[in-house]
Formats: structure tokens, sequence, C-alpha cells
């Protein structure tokens, strides 16, 4: 588990500079009404740490904790589109480094305890911050124009 945190601690390190270099506009730009903007999907994020922390912790002091995520709904509530940048950036820097702490502190037995998500799927915390992971660097690499991340 400490190795997943010091490659996430690395990547809000590496990546939060980049995040605020892009202007408001281009945030703020839907590609298409269907689709999320920029900032939208920094809202993602946020909404994906949330509901990871919750899992890495739950999953310690109860037996399989049932936690599933609803993305659209969780980005239309938050109305992320008129949510202000430098509070979205502080904030998914903040609980990513939260995210950082937590997994540093779960030891090996821990960290194979599990946690159902949606559609029941059964996973243990290592492989939910592993993929906590990936699925960041795919967004991140959408925010940023980057070479898209493999995801999946």
């Amino acid at each position: 588990m400490k190795n997943t945190a010091a490659q996430l601690y690395k990547i809000v390190d590496d990546y939060s500079e980049k995040l605020k270099a892009i202007a408001e506009d281009d945030y703020a730009a839907k590609p298409n009404p269907n689709k999320w903007s920029k900032k939208e999907i920094m809202g993602h994020l946020i909404d994906s740490a949330l509901s990871n922390i919750r899992r890495f912790v739950m999953a310690q002091y109860e037996e399989a904790p049932f936690i599933i995520y609803d993305q659209d709904k969780w980005v239309a509530v938050s109305n992320y589109q008129h949510y202000p940048l430098e509070d979205l950036i502080a904030l998914w820097v903040l609980l990513n480094r939260h995210i950082c702490i937590i997994l540093s502190n779960t030891n090996e037995e821990s960290a194979r305890l599990v946690c159902k998500t949606n559609n029941r799927e059964v996973h243990s915390i290592e492989w939910l911050a592993q993929d906590y992971v990936r699925h960041l660097l795919h967004h991140l690499h959408q925010v940023l124009n980057l070479e898209p991340a493999a995801y999946r």
C-alpha cells in the first residue's frame, strides 16, 4: 500500500501545478451539452476520491461494506461547472493527500479486506487503490490534453 500511496503522492505533486496552468475558459468549455467540461471531470475526480476514502476506511472496520457511486448524479448535484476553479483544484489536492495518508497507514493484512462496489462486485482495498490511481491518471490526461492513459 505504501507504494501506491507514494505513486499517488507523486501524481498529485506532478500534476497540481499543470492543472493550475489551464485557463478558466478551457476548464469551463463543454465539448457538447452531453459531455462533461474539464471542471466537471475534476469534480468527478473529487467525487471519486470521496467515495474511495469511504471504501478504504470502512472496509477496515465493517465486513465487506457496500459502497456505490452514481457519477453522473454526483456531478450534477454538486454543480461543478459553476464551482470556483481555485477551490476545485485545492480540494482535489487535499483529498488525494488524505488518501495517501490513509493508504500509508493501511497494513498488508488490512489491504486484503474487501468492499462491495457497483454491481455488488467485491474488491480488496489494495485493488481499489490501484484502480483509483489508474482511473485518476486516465482523467488527468483528458483534462491536460495528454496522450490517453490506459484504464481497464
